[in-house]
């Protein structure tokens, strides 16, 4: 697995004022629209591109062009749907599929209840939207589950994440592309499986629901 933690003033900067808890929602979902788009450029690093050739006014000129299949971008609702406009305003053409967890109070542990994908995942790309890895627990349920209907590369981009859910993805997905990419690592979880210092619950503030 591969983990990459954005080190840049400007993330850093977003991020700091969305774990400010007097931001308002409006603010909050400006900012990480802004934050997702920046994070997005190191998440499709390694996107597959084909080498093409097009007329310039002046001659001809080799460039690159994104593969087919197209990559497909997955929020994870409710709160993964906040970031996907700064995901697809870097990749206009990536195909949007959508999957549906809220994670169980009591056992810390998902339960999906929607699922909009294209049947066949075979070769995709995959980019999943999770703002918080806390517990990993999610972030494995949609992992495993896109590698089950047929996809080969999955990056997982997350505002923040925990030195806990990083290890828990880790041992889940072994022998697997994986790559995770960060705004932030955190300090750890507390007892309640929340990140610490982390945000508050992303969807709540995203949605206005505090």
């Amino acid at each position: 697995m591969r983990v990459h933690v954005a080190d840049h003033p400007l993330i850093t900067h977003k991020i700091t004022v969305l774990r400010d808890r007097t931001t308002p929602s409006p603010t909050f979902r400006a900012l990480t629209e802004e934050l997702v788009t920046l994070l997005a450029y190191e998440a499709t690093r390694n996107v597959r591109v084909d080498v093409v050739t097009v007329e310039t006014p002046v001659a001809l000129a080799q460039g690159l062009a994104i593969s087919s299949p197209r990559p497909l971008v997955v929020p994870i609702l409710r709160a993964g749907l906040g970031m996907l406009e700064g995901m697809v305003k870097l990749v206009p053409t990536a195909e949007v599929g959508f999957l549906g967890m809220v994670r169980n109070e009591e056992t810390l542990q998902p339960d999906i209840y929607a699922e909009r994908l294209p049947d066949d995942l075979s070769n995709r790309q995959c980019f999943v939207l999770d703002p918080m890895l806390a517990t990993g627990g999610s972030l494995i349920a949609a992992i495993t589950y896109l590698f089950d209907r047929g996809a080969v590369d999955v990056t997982a981009v997350c505002l923040l994440g925990t030195p806990e859910g990083l290890a828990a993805v880790e041992k889940a997905t072994q022998g697997r592309e994986v790559t995770i990419v960060l705004g932030a690592l955190d300090e750890k979880l507390n007892e309640f499986g929340y990140i610490v210092p982390g945000l508050g619950d992303a969807g709540d503030r995203l949605y206005g629901t505090v």
